[in-house]
């Protein structure tokens, strides 16, 4: 279900925006826009769907206009045109009142600089927003307390925000954010001022939070790979402009130019992409029931040396030519008894796991998915193309050790 609708944005910032918006919509450039009319383009035609209960990335470098789009969700900026609909209403005809009311019912959001009082406690921090909603102290400190033990801080309840280090205060606005019960929660490079291993807990700390409370997130970042960790979806936006939308492994498999692919470039895709982007669909698979000699017709049509072998949709093992051959001399009536166990991984494996298998082994091994079903056989040489997508000389030399032509 949609709960964000975002409507052909665009904004230009100047003192006549409206004036020039026919020429930022007829597509002039935005040096020439400067360059002419002193405007600035911010946004151009912007429009995106972001899930309710999803984590929805949306990246670019310094003056990409991301945290402008950003500030348009709760009209902190205010667009020059377009709709911004959320669960339904469009957010751009909001009155003064129901524009206050809907800031601090229905969307929070986190800052950069965490955005914290210096001269209020934690505990008052994180219960600003319930006060600003009319709550009384009593519940308002009830509630406050309650996100301070969620995201980690029982005990500092009383501290001042310079007591704590960078990671600490952002976990205040974290909660702060959170204590108003808001479906939506924008965060604007939340993450970016803190150092790595700081950075990494706060990303944990979101994804467990994120799978308790099934909020919509809209996330900011310019690191891609903070942004294929957190996503379900990314947008890429260059110069005011979407470059490219999609899951993060959209972005990762198919980038749409050099723009984007230079944020690729020391990605470990194997932490990113898993076992089913290198698992090939089954040509053939056989049931415990069948025929020896139809096995063999069919793995010879194909020139396979071995098959999947299913019980109901669980994979129950596999079947190689010679065992077939046998059954035949034996006269078995199907291949049950010659069914031998399989290898196999988990279709979420990292493709960073499913490599260090391929590298301690040269048997088959199956992709399958929940109560063991399934979903193929992994392909060795796609492992080797996804991982290395360059492969040169001595590489590409050593990865033929890894691949197996019956299996890929």
């Amino acid at each position: 279900m949609t709960k964000i609708e975002v409507r052909n944005i665009y904004k230009v910032f100047g003192p006549k925006p409206e004036r020039w918006l026919d020429s930022a919509r007829q597509g002039m450039s935005k040096e020439e826009l400067l360059a002419k009319s002193g405007h600035t383009l911010g946004l151009r035609d912007i429009s995106l769907s972001i899930e309710e209960g999803s984590i929805y990335v949306i990246m670019g470098l310094s003056g990409s206009g991301k945290s402008t789009l950003i500030r348009h969700f709760n009209r902190l900026i205010e667009p020059s045109a377009g709709q911004i609909l959320v669960d339904g209403i469009d957010v751009v005809t909001l009155g003064k009142t129901a524009l206050e009311k809907f800031r601090q019912q229905k969307m929070s959001m986190v800052f950069q600089r965490f955005g914290l009082f210096p001269h209020r406690s934690v505990i008052e921090n994180v219960a600003y927003g319930l006060k600003v909603q009319g709550m009384n102290k009593a519940e308002r400190r009830q509630r406050a307390q309650h996100w301070l033990e969620q995201v980690g801080l029982a005990g500092f309840e009383n501290q001042y925000p310079h007591q704590l280090s960078g990671g600490m205060q952002q976990r205040v606005g974290l909660a702060r954010a959170l204590a108003t019960d808001a479906e939506i929660l924008l965060m604007d490079e939340a993450f970016s001022a803190l150092d790595p291993l700081i950075r990494r807990e706060m990303q944990d700390q979101l994804l467990q939070l994120q799978a308790q409370l099934n909020k919509t997130i809209v996330f900011i970042t310019h690191d891609l790979d903070e942004a294929l960790r957190l996503g379900n979806r990314i947008a890429i936006l260059k110069g005011g402009e979407l470059i490219q939308e999609g899951t993060p492994e959209d972005i990762l498999l198919a980038p749409a130019d050099d723009y984007v692919q230079s944020f690729l470039q020391d990605v470990n895709r194997g932490k990113v992409l898993n076992a089913t982007h290198a698992c090939n669909a089954p040509s053939l698979t056989l049931t415990m029931r069948s025929r020896p000699a139809h096995a063999i017709e069919r793995m010879a049509e194909l020139d396979f040396d071995y098959a999947a072998v299913l019980d109901g949709k669980r994979l129950a093992g596999i079947l190689t030519r010679s065992a077939a051959q046998r059954a035949v001399q034996e006269g078995t009536r199907d291949i049950a008894r010659h069914v031998e166990d399989m290898a196999s991984v988990p279709a979420t494996a990292g493709l960073d796991e499913v490599l260090a298998r391929l590298l301690r082994s040269t048997e088959p091994l199956a992709v399958t998915g929940d109560n063991d079903e399934f979903l193929g056989m992994l392909s060795r040489s796609k492992v080797v193309e996804l991982v290395t997508p360059a492969l040169e000389g001595d590489l590409a030399e050593n990865s033929e050790s890894i691949a197996n032509p019956s299996a890929a």
